[in-house]
């Protein structure tokens, strides 16, 4: 190719969406399972996330995609078959280039091979050196429900799990044991190939509105969409940490413990009673409702003039975990609106004082919104006022870079 023609158009997607991969040479191995069709967009996320991806395909593989499928996808030219170069050993040997081997899709026949260290194919003998070489390796499993429940297969899937194998997926539907999600996947991969600064901790989070009903149908809700919740749970668990997450959905997150709630009091409950298993950090990000009325038994008639209902504050939940555990690093979040930014900050601190929290997050929802995909924040603990802009998923990963900061600190005395 000539280098004076620039870099691959693909590659001006490079780090897009985030850095959390940036720097890292991700190989991926093709199998040929009719879910090979779904690595173009798999390869192009990575991307978007910072990673350099290199395919290798098996010859089954190339019957399903072509070869220049994948070099468009990644920018790079595909492997097909191992030549003079010893490919293999350039990306995944003892001194490979390559951080992580990903084989998605990965047929019942491959997974077989790579349990038993056969080597009869490019992605086969991929596997087995970066087995030699403790390169880490992450499986997607795709074929018939059938085939995934054959004895031998689930020991050779528990095998390489406890080889250090990381298996994403399969998930389960229309009789087929099908190809994980694309987010997962790459959750799969971030997580792999973090620092793991929140290793061995455990952290709870609160996420999302509460609704207080009114009557059966009608409830007091807000606008929070709880994307910064679940941000924040997925860049914990990618740093290490064991993370549980309340809230008001159903997510079904990779790696990631879900308690749903409804009410403010059932989020509280929930939370007092999740800390009692032992937790080394709350970050209480949800939005709860302020006010609560007693509900109606029976819907309340339409068509009146007027109706009045009579509102009561709810508990203030950070206020009741602080009574019952002092010890517990707490992250609390406030929300002004139109205010000025020393304005933000100084309401901001003297929450942190009133609430005797350790970190708290800012921002006016008056500027930015609130259920929107970008934000604006003001990260603020003692001594230390941090700025963030951008996605929320980036938003979530400073956040937490201040959070791993503040254990550090707690730790080290």
């Amino acid at each position: 190719m000539d280098d004076s023609r620039g870099p691959h158009p693909t590659l001006r997607i490079k780090g897009t969406k985030s850095h959390s991969l940036l720097g890292k040479k991700i190989v991926l191995g093709v199998t040929g399972s009719i879910a090979a069709i779904k690595t173009v967009e798999l390869a192009r996320e990575l991307i978007r996330y910072g990673a350099d991806v290199y395919a290798v395909m098996t010859p089954s593989a190339m019957e399903i995609i072509h070869p220049y499928t994948l070099h468009y996808a990644t920018g790079h030219e595909v492997i097909t078959k191992l030549m003079g170069k010893i490919e293999h050993v350039e990306f995944l040997g003892m001194e490979g280039s390559a951080d992580l081997f990903l084989v998605a899709p990965c047929t019942a026949n491959t997974l077989g091979k790579i349990a038993c260290a056969i080597g009869d194919t490019t992605v086969t003998t991929f596997a087995i050196t970066a087995f030699g070489s403790n390169i880490p390796i992450v499986l997607v499993p795709a074929m018939h429900e059938t085939m995934y429940n054959h004895p031998v297969l689930k020991e050779h899937v528990e095998r390489l799990k406890k080889l250090g194998v990381t298996i994403v997926g399969p998930k389960f539907e229309e009789g087929k044991a099908k190809f994980a999600e694309i987010d997962d996947i790459v959750l799969a991969v971030e997580h792999t190939l973090s620092d793991k600064t929140l290793r061995g901790k455990r952290v709870l989070i609160t996420s999302g509105p509460t609704a207080e009903s009114i009557d059966p149908i009608r409830i007091i809700t807000n606008r929070s969409s709880g994307r910064t919740g679940v941000e924040l749970a997925k860049e914990c668990y990618r740093q290490g940490a064991d993370v549980t997450i309340i809230h008001n959905k159903h997510l079904d997150i990779m790696g990631i413990n879900e308690i749903f709630v409804e009410s403010a009091r059932e989020m509280t409950e929930a939370c007092l009673r999740e800390l009692e298993k032992g937790y080394d950090l709350l970050i209480s990000a949800a939005a709860i409702t302020d006010y609560t009325c007693e509900p109606s038994s029976s819907k309340i008639p339409s068509g009146k003039e007027e109706l009045s209902i009579i509102l009561k504050p709810t508990a203030k939940l950070i206020d009741e975990v602080r009574a019952k555990f002092p010890e517990l690093m707490i992250v609390g979040f406030k929300a002004e609106t139109n205010v000025t930014v020393e304005e933000l900050i100084d309401r901001a601190k003297q929450k942190m004082r009133e609430c005797n929290i350790e970190m708290i997050v800012a921002n006016d929802v008056g500027k930015t919104g609130m259920g929107t995909e970008d934000n604006e924040v003001r990260i603020i603990s003692r001594g230390r006022v941090k700025y963030a802009k951008g996605p929320k998923k980036v938003i979530a990963e400073a956040i937490v870079k201040e959070i791993s900061k503040l254990i550090k600190t707690r730790e080290e005395g």
